[in-house]
């Protein structure tokens, strides 16, 4: 049995994501956002406060304060002071980023599922088992 090489695996693995992101960014771009916007933007609900957001993405808060201008400045985003502590921003999506969040999310959904039905149903539910173990 020969060694498995982890960077490999690693690299095919980004590769992939990346070509996925790659074959519906120009559609994601038609949305009026970039894909690291989507992402963004897809995350805020949870982490609705931009240094958490930032880690969460593990981007620097610089970017993440660029993103969220932008967001903003398209309408599909708000800050707030929030209320418990005003020192602080909380972002808020508006009905707008939801509706691009909702259809980009669903165009990498439809071309990463492409990618799988390369794979049989059996196939598919074992690398869904082993990547939830490796997260």
């Amino acid at each position: 049995m020969s060694k498995i090489d982890p960077a490999k695996i690693w690299s095919l693995n980004y590769n992939l994501l990346m070509s996925v992101i790659a074959g519906v960014s120009p559609d994601i771009s038609g949305l009026g956002l970039d894909t690291k916007e989507l992402f963004v933007l897809s995350q805020v609900e949870e982490h609705p406060y931009p240094a958490e957001l930032a880690a969460t993405l593990s981007m620097p808060k610089p970017t993440i304060t660029v993103y969220v201008k932008r967001l903003e400045a398209a309408g599909f985003l708000r800050r707030e002071l929030d209320a418990e502590d005003l020192r602080r921003h909380r972002l808020q999506v508006t009905p707008a980023g939801r509706k691009v969040t909702a259809r980009g999310l669903a165009m990498l959904s439809e071309a990463f599922s492409v990618r799988l039905g390369r794979l049989s149903a059996a196939e598919q539910a074992e690398l869904r088992s082993l990547l939830e173990k490796m997260s």
